[in-house]
C-alpha cells in the first residue's frame, strides 16, 4: 500500500485576514500634556511656599530701611548668612514676652568679638565700616546702647536695627542662634498703602 500523503505537508497556508489595528484614542497625548503640567504646576507652587514667605513690619526698629506697614518677602532657602544682610528669625528665649520673629540686621558673625566706641562699632577691635547704613536722623540718631565686648559663639549672630537709638536687638538679649534664622529679606513689596518694590 502507498502510504498516505501527509495532510500537513500537502495543504496550503490561507493567509489570515488583516486585523485592524486597535484606533490610538486622540485624547491620550493631551492628557499626558495635562498630567504633567498639573504636576509641575504643584511642584512649583509647593516650592515657592516653601522657600518664600512674606512679613509685616510692625515697629520702627529698621528705619528707614523698614518702615513699620511694610509688607517683605523673605527667602526661607538661602544660603550663607553675610555681615550687613537683614535677616527675619524666631524670638530669642532671653527676649521674654516679645514678638514671635523679629527681623535685623547681621552685624557680627560667629566667632567674631564685637564691641563699640560711642555709635561705631568694633569687630575683633576695628571699626567696621557699614555701607548699608543710612543716614541716622530723630531718634534713630540718638546715642545707641553701648556694646561691651561680647565673644559671639560659633552658629550665633550678633543682630541690630538700622534704628540704633530705637531698637532692641542683641544689644539687649544677645546673639540669635543659626536655627532660630527664617530667611533673608529679599524684597519689599508693599509700602504706604500700595506696591512698592525695592530689592536687597
Amino acid at each position: 500500500m502507498e502510504a498516505e500523503p501527509d495532510v500537513a505537508s500537502t495543504m496550503t497556508a490561507v493567509p489570515e485576514p488583516d486585523k485592524p489595528a486597535p484606533k490610538r484614542s486622540r485624547m491620550r497625548p493631551v492628557w499626558g500634556w495635562v498630567i504633567t503640567i498639573a504636576a509641575a504646576l504643584l511642584i512649583s507652587t509647593g516650592t515657592r511656599a516653601y522657600a518664600v514667605q512674606s512679613f509685616f513690619i510692625p515697629t520702627p526698629s529698621m528705619t528707614p530701611t523698614l518702615m513699620p506697614g511694610d509688607r517683605i518677602l523673605v527667602d526661607k532657602l538661602s544660603g550663607t548668612i553675610h555681615r550687613g544682610d537683614i535677616v527675619v528669625f524666631k524670638n530669642p528665649p532671653a527676649d521674654v514676652g516679645g514678638p514671635p520673629t523679629l527681623v535685623k540686621r547681621v552685624i557680627g558673625l560667629p566667632g567674631e568679638t564685637i564691641s563699640s566706641v560711642g555709635a561705631t562699632v568694633l569687630i575683633n577691635g576695628k571699626p567696621i565700616a557699614e555701607p548699608w547704613l543710612p543716614k541716622l536722623v530723630g531718634q534713630c540718631s540718638e546715642a545707641s546702647e553701648h556694646i561691651p565686648q561680647t565673644k559671639i559663639a560659633a552658629g550665633h549672630y550678633f543682630m541690630m536695627g538700622d534704628c540704633r537709638g530705637d531698637s532692641d536687638d542683641s544689644r539687649y538679649w544677645g546673639t540669635v542662634p543659626v536655627g532660630n534664622v527664617v530667611g533673608k529679606v529679599d524684597v519689599i513689596i508693599w509700602r504706604n498703602g500700595h506696591p512698592w518694590i525695592h530689592w536687597f
